[in-house]
This record gives C-alpha cells, structure tokens and sequence, in this order.
C-alpha cells in the first residue's frame, strides 16, 4: 500500500509510475476521495465543537431558570447530523482504503521501461547448455517413458495441471526440497520455517494478493486460503510488529506445497509441470531496513543462483521491465532456466523487493537504534529459492541420456540413498 501523504505531495509522480506499468492515472481519483473524506473529517469536527458549545448555553439557561428548549432542539439535530457524517465519513474512509490497497508499488528508478516480457532486460547468462547427440525429449515425455510421471492418473483424481511422480521420481522431487533448504540454512543464514499453508483474509492482504489477485486463489468453504506460495505466511511473521534494528535483517525460508488457479494463464503451458495448480517450492523471505533493502536484493539473488550453479544447470538473470512486474514489486530479479527439451530459457525464480508497500499493509515496523519512540516501517523482499517442481524439470531435461535414463546430479546424490542414475522400472 502506498502512503497517501506521498500521494497528496506528489500526485504526478503516481501517474507517471502507474504509466510505466502500463496503468491509467489514479491520482485524481484517489485525491479527490481523500478531499471528500477530510472535508467531512472537519465538518464532523466542527458540529462537535458546536455540540459542546451548545450543551453549555443549555446548562447555563437552565441554571438561570430560562428556557431551554431551542438550544436542546439544536443540539438534537446537531447529534443526528454528526451521526450521519459519520456513517458518510466511514464510507469513504473504507472507499479510500479499498482504492489505495488496488494501487501497485512504484516502480524503482532503475527499472527498465516497458511493458511485458519481451522488454525485459538480461544482463547475466551462467554456464553452456549441453551440446545433445540425439534429440533431447521434454521432461514429460523423459518422465512417461521412465514409468514414474503420470498425468493422466492425476486427472483421474484431480483433473487437468496435477501430476502424479511415483518411486524415484518422487524421491528426486522430495531431495531437490531437502538439498535447497539445507544449503539456504547451513550456508546462506536463513531461519527454516514450517507455516501454515491456510490463511485468513489479512495474511493475503498484507502481502497484496488481496483485493485485486483473488481469481489466482484457492479458497476454502470455511474462508481459509490456500497460500500460493510461502511468502504469505513467512512475511506475516513480522505483521503487527515492532522490531529492533539490531534484529534485523530477519531471514526465512521454507519448503512448502503452494496452490494457484491459474486463472489468466488459459491455453498456457497446458502439459507437463511447468504451469500446475499443486506444487512445491522453496521460499526466501528477508525483511530489512531501507537502508540495506537494495544490497539484501542482490543476497537473495545470489542465494537462488547458488542453487542452480551446484545443480550445474545453465541458466540466465533478467531485470523485468516496469509493465511485467508484480504488483508488490518495485524491482525484480527473474531466475531462468535452460530447457533443452523446449529449447528455451524458463523462469524458475524470481527475486523480489517490495519497500515498504507490503509493511505498511501489516503494519510491521522497526525501532531505528537509538530512537525510544520513533519507528519506521520495515523493507521486505522474497525471492523463490526455488520452486522445486521446475527444478526436477530442469534436471531431467538437461541431465537426459539418450538410452532415456537420467542421471542424478552429483549434489543431489547424497539425498538419493545411493541412487546415480533413474532407469525407470
């Protein structure tokens, strides 16, 4: 959520951000709401101060054995009156908040100008994809042949975008989760978190999925939410909180089953794992000060590519263009990975500071050292450290072999029980 004293300073500067996304201007709307909303601030003051003025000539007439009743007829009407202020007041109080939480962040200024994927800007590539002797197969037809990936059972049970990864398979998924958390835990100082993956209205809403993103969402019958991903609950830890300087940076990370409609992604990514409704992914989540957000950033990034580099699975890094970013962004690092069964780059982090637009929602603050009363609100980045189900593709696409079997990287070796190589069965 935007600060609405930077809006009324600087309405121009809004529009201008909300144009590089590629949104129309708010700033009137929002100013002139807000005008409405302290006009009937002051008017609502102002009959007060009448009321009481007014309630003191009563006493006062009565004490002198006069006649009160114009005076009591006044301050009957001014009571009706401030009430309905009130109401009117409330109104567009609630209006003004509900417009203010659909607002996106502003853009940073050194994020590049554009309005989708094609105007993203790449600015690292690590490592050579491989060079195949034979036609390297896409991750779903490597998993079908090797017995141990089904679409088709999952539909059975669930239908379309699930998947069912049997023996091996599943093993692999389940070492890809435990090898990133211990590398993030034992090298990169994050705490490991087990949240909850049902939430309240509140936790979504203090990280921006809430009002405007609630088609992306599973929701339960009882109003739970199913996270779509562990920045929810990770970053709430901190909500309706007043941290210490001294304590911070706070880092997180969990592995976590994360759930999404896909709701504007129809016709997309339709086979295989790239694009599900289930699916697991390990999640960094930092919260900083001002100060130290943008280095934190770069942490972060770091942290994920790690991950890929001991995998030794060639990927490249992209700035995202104004117009492709999230909502809650203001600058984001992408993470994309080298299919070669796709013969293509696809994302598989992504690598986000937020300021202080999720905080202010939360109201999660930090007492600056030094300071006994002021506070100031906290920076708070996530970044996908990273998400697991495209991570297995990932390695079966690029460790293929051309007798269709898979080889285990080496890092991996050590959850696989003994197991270099799947066969299938």
């Amino acid at each position: 959520m935007l600060d609405i004293r930077f809006i009324r300073d600087n309405p121009e500067l809004l529009d201008q951000a909300l144009a590089r996304r590629g949104k129309p201007a708010m700033a009137e709307v929002v100013l002139t709401l807000d005008r409405d909303r302290r006009a009937l601030q002051t008017a609502w003051q102002e009959m007060q101060s009448r009321r009481n003025e007014v309630s003191r000539q009563v006493g006062a007439v009565k004490k002198a054995g006069g006649d009160a009743a114009t005076l009591i007829d006044e301050v009957a009407v001014l009571k009706q009156k401030m009430s309905e202020v009130e109401e009117e007041e409330k109104q567009k109080a609630a209006d003004l908040d509900l417009l203010l939480l659909g607002i996106p962040n502003i853009p940073a200024n050194d994020t590049p100008e554009g309005l989708n994927e094609d105007d993203n800007v790449e600015y690292a590539r690590v490592g050579e994809p491989r060079a195949f002797d034979f036609p390297p197969l896409e991750h779903d037809a490597i998993g079908e042949h090797l017995g141990s990936m089904s679409f088709d059972a999952a539909a059975k049970i669930s239908g379309a975008r699930f998947v069912v990864l049997r023996g091996e398979m599943a093993r692999l998924e389940r070492a890809l989760g435990q090898f990133m958390l211990d590398m993030h835990t034992t090298e990169h100082g994050y705490e490991e978190v087990s949240p909850p993956i049902l939430v309240r209205d509140n936790a979504v809403r203090g990280t921006g999925q809430l009002p405007k993103f609630s088609e992306d969402l599973f929701r339960t019958e009882n109003g739970f939410w199913l996270i779509p991903t562990a920045e929810v609950p990770l970053t709430n830890l901190v909500a309706e909180t007043i941290l210490e300087e001294k304590d911070l940076p706070k880092r997180f990370t969990a592995l976590t089953a994360c759930f999404r409609s896909e709701a504007g992604a129809a016709g997309k990514d339709t086979r295989g794992m790239i694009r599900q409704h289930q699916f697991y992914k390990v999640e960094m989540v930092s919260i900083t000060t001002p100060e130290a957000s943008d280095d934190e950033q770069r942490r972060m990034l770091g942290c994920a590519e790690a991950i890929l580099k001991r995998l030794e699975l060639p990927y490249r890094v992209v700035t995202l263009c104004a117009g492709d970013m999230g909502a809650t962004a203001c600058r984001t690092f992408d993470i994309e990975v080298w299919l070669p069964g796709q013969n293509r780059y696809r994302e598989i982090s992504s690598c986000s500071t937020c300021g202080d637009y999720q905080a202010r929602r939360m109201n999660a603050r930090f007492r600056p050292a030094g300071e006994v009363k002021g506070t100031r609100f906290v920076h708070t980045l996530n970044g996908s450290g990273v998400a697991v189900g495209r991570a297995l593709v990932a390695v079966l696409e690029n460790y293929q072999q051309a007798d269709g079997t898979v080889v285990i990287p080496d890092a991996l070796r050590p959850y696989m029980g003994g197991v270099s190589c799947l066969k299938g069965a």
